[in-house]
């Protein structure tokens, strides 16, 4: 490894599922080296998601937090693990398979890792879940998932983008968004809501958003043409069958609304239910108007690359409602708990 990197690095450690008293600051964690196919990537700046918060509280699980599927994919998670999805860098080392022209380069990491140590994963692995990921000051992954980003944009705008502008994308790509098509957001304050109205605007549709009151007048200027509260009555103002393509993160008691204002060959897709996992549907709905379900979380061939793209042309704006050192990432999760905010909390790495 390049000798002018330190054998060890500071970072937060995750120790065990629950509260934040689990997340641990380490001076002496090994700084990874990068195999074969890898980059090493110095990160600058890493966001709080869902993803990260949701993993240590053992939400994903269906049993308990001791059970052997709190983790996204489904499996046991290893600790202590290194969290951090969103995360934003400069590659300072290769592995000898990969050109040395690549150090230097200005990174985002893309969060749905499909390929580690030379082999192609299947379930792909999350980074900051299966493998570690960005709350340290390097991590390593395949080259393949290191993306160069050319950008006036600061890091910690950048970190803002990967796994909730992936996510929103590949939603909007698994369910077809295109031009003209009237598409409703629910959730459309947090990162994956806000990134799915500004990214359905550039695909030239016509974005409906969910959102409370008080976030209404900054959700439309995003590109929301109308803003709607969370207990609205979505069939009275809206009417039954008027929409096209409902992108949902929110799930929860009043789901069913969702899927009876969607149009005979209209497209659902989720990759969230903060509001609660469990909903009731009645599957003549679903059938007698011809509705395709889509559920997302890996990431689709080129979703990735097309993000990196629409940053570069400036299309989407970064969200970064806050700011905190790594060392704070307990107050940076109390204060994304809160939902008070709009867009992403970033942490600066040191």
């Amino acid at each position: 490894m390049n000798r002018l990197i330190s054998d060890t690095m500071s970072g937060v450690v995750l120790m065990g599922h629950g509260g934040p008293e689990m997340l641990q600051w380490r001076d002496d964690l090994p700084t990874p080296r990068p195999g074969p196919g890898d980059v090493l990537i110095r990160i600058t700046a890493a966001a709080v998601n869902n993803t990260d918060v949701n993993t240590r509280l053992a939400w994903y699980s269906k049993g308990d937090a001791a059970s052997d599927d709190a983790s996204w994919s489904g499996k046991p998670l290893v600790f202590p693990r290194i969290q951090g999805a969103d995360a934003c860098g400069e590659i300072v080392d290769v592995g000898r398979d990969v050109d040395r022209s690549r150090i230097g380069e200005r990174v985002l990491v893309e969060p749905c890792i499909r390929v580690a140590d030379g082999e192609r994963l299947y379930p792909a692995w999350y980074f900051g879940s299966e493998c570690d990921g960005g709350f340290a000051q390097y991590a390593r992954v395949a080259a393949c998932h290191a993306h160069p980003v050319n950008s006036t944009l600061t890091d910690h705008e950048l970190a803002s983008f990967p796994c909730s502008y992936s996510t929103a994308e590949n939603m909007l790509t698994r369910s077809r968004v295109g031009v003209g098509d009237r598409v409703l957001v629910t959730g459309a304050s947090g990162g994956v809501g806000s990134a799915a109205v500004q990214l359905a605007r550039a695909r030239g549709a016509e974005v409906m958003a969910v959102t409370s009151p008080s976030k209404s007048a900054a959700i439309e200027q995003l590109g929301a043409l109308s803003t709607f509260a969370r207990d609205d009555d979505l069939i009275a103002l809206l009417g039954a069958k008027s929409v096209d393509v409902v992108i949902d993160l929110v799930a929860g008691p009043t789901w069913p609304m969702l899927i009876d204002v969607l149009s005979p060959g209209g497209r659902y897709a989720v990759s969230g239910a903060i509001a609660g996992p469990m909903v009731e549907l009645d599957v003549r709905t679903l059938y007698l108007n011809d509705i395709s379900f889509f559920g997302c979380t890996v990431l689709d061939d080129g979703v990735f690359s097309n993000l990196i793209r629409r940053i570069e042309e400036g299309v989407i704006s970064p969200l970064v409602a806050e700011t905190y050192p790594l060392r704070d990432i307990a107050l940076a999760q109390e204060s994304f708990g809160q939902k008070s905010h709009i867009g992403k909390i970033v942490l600066d790495i040191p």
